[in-house]
């Protein structure tokens, strides 16, 4: 009974061993290649995956927005020019006057009798020139008389225009079509203190000025003839043009002077409204890129983060342009770069990147 139980431990230990002797030729295992392919996959780590698009450069107009006023056109404060009494007033407030409109008369002061007196000297003088030229020409007087006659002619004309005019000054006209702001006189007032004294306020609504002050940095971008567009503190959008830049600065702000001359023959944009003026600088080179592709280096320069042709991120400075909102408008980016768009917050300068196409990534988003 021992015997074959010795016996049968005996075979368990001789099939035990013939397994394990030939497990190393039936079944797999691995060598030092397989050893080395994996610790070469582990030493590979995965490139950190960002998005990218192509930088395109163009010529772009900086939109510059100043605050200002609307300012008329012309202003004019009518006066009187001669003595008298003010015995009519024919403007009230916020009419509308033409050009030569009568505002306002002054008592007559004999200048009508004065105008009489000078006509009729003057047909004097002409009819006593006419009768003696024939006796001058005869030879019946000297030759000299029809110089002298004809010197105290035109004194007599003279004489009339200067009584017509003094009669005319007694009438004050507007001039030029505007509408009437103020009339600070009265019937009645002044009898030879007139002279000087103010009549009407006198306006031009047409054509409308928008008046803005401009900074140094920003006067070689403004041209005159340039389009403008202006939004009114009451909500209307008008269209202008650039009629004039100033080439001295205000002493006090150091600003020039902008005025952008706006149609208004309705005359519905009145005098001294808050403004709001949009003007088109001169165009540079610009690249349109994203607000959130913007960022800082290390040294707190602003700019972008690009790949480059070996797949390795570099970082771009540039110098904003204009804030367009969503975008912005940014110099410095040569065209044809790869800017980073996504993910170029958790990368740094010389890293080796996996870049892939931006609408691809919102492909696979989709």
């Amino acid at each position: 009974m021992k015997m074959n139980t010795s016996r049968t431990a005996a075979v368990g230990l001789v099939l035990a061993a013939g397994l394990w002797i030939g497990s190393g030729y039936l079944l797999p295992h691995e060598g030092a290649d397989s050893h080395a392919a994996v610790r070469a996959n582990e030493q590979a780590p995965k490139l950190f995956r960002v998005a990218v698009v192509d930088a395109m450069t163009e010529q772009h107009s900086r939109k510059l927005i100043l605050s200002g006023r609307t300012e008329a056109d012309r202003k004019v404060m009518t006066v009187a020019r001669t003595s008298g009494v003010l015995t009519e007033l024919r403007v009230r407030r916020g009419q509308a006057v033409q050009k030569g409109e009568v505002l306002a008369v002054l008592s007559d002061e004999a200048r009508e009798a004065q105008v009489a007196q000078a006509r009729a000297l003057v047909t004097q003088r002409k009819a006593e020139l006419e009768a003696r030229r024939k006796l001058i020409e005869t030879g019946a007087l000297p030759k000299l008389d029809l110089v002298n006659l004809e010197s105290q002619t035109k004194a007599a004309e003279a004489a009339l225009s200067a009584a017509e005019a003094e009669r005319e000054r007694g009438i004050v006209r507007a001039p030029w079509a505007g509408v009437v702001t103020d009339v600070p006189a009265e019937i009645g007032s002044s009898a030879f203190s007139m002279a000087g004294k103010e009549i009407a306020h006198i306006i031009a609504l047409d054509p409308m000025l928008a008046v803005v002050e401009a900074a140094e940095r920003n006067l070689g971008g403004i041209k005159v003839g340039a389009p403008a567009e202006i939004r009114l503190v009451t909500g209307q959008k008008v269209s202008g043009r650039v009629r004039f830049v100033s080439k001295s600065a205000a002493p006090a702000t150091r600003t020039y002077r902008v005025e952008v001359e706006i149609p208004n023959a309705d005359g519905a944009i009145p005098d001294g409204i808050t403004a709001e003026v949009a003007l088109r600088m001169e165009p540079q080179l610009a690249t349109r890129v994203s607000r959130s592709a913007l960022t800082f280096s290390s040294a707190g320069t602003l700019g972008i983060r690009a790949v480059d042709s070996a797949d390795a991120v570099q970082f771009v400075p540039v110098s904003v342009i204009e804030d367009d909102q969503a975008d912005m408008w940014v110099a410095g980016i040569p065209d044809g770069t790869q800017v980073i768009v996504q993910g170029q917050d958790f990368v740094r300068e010389g890293q080796k990147v996996d870049a892939v196409a931006a609408s691809a990534v919102t492909a696979i988003a989709k």
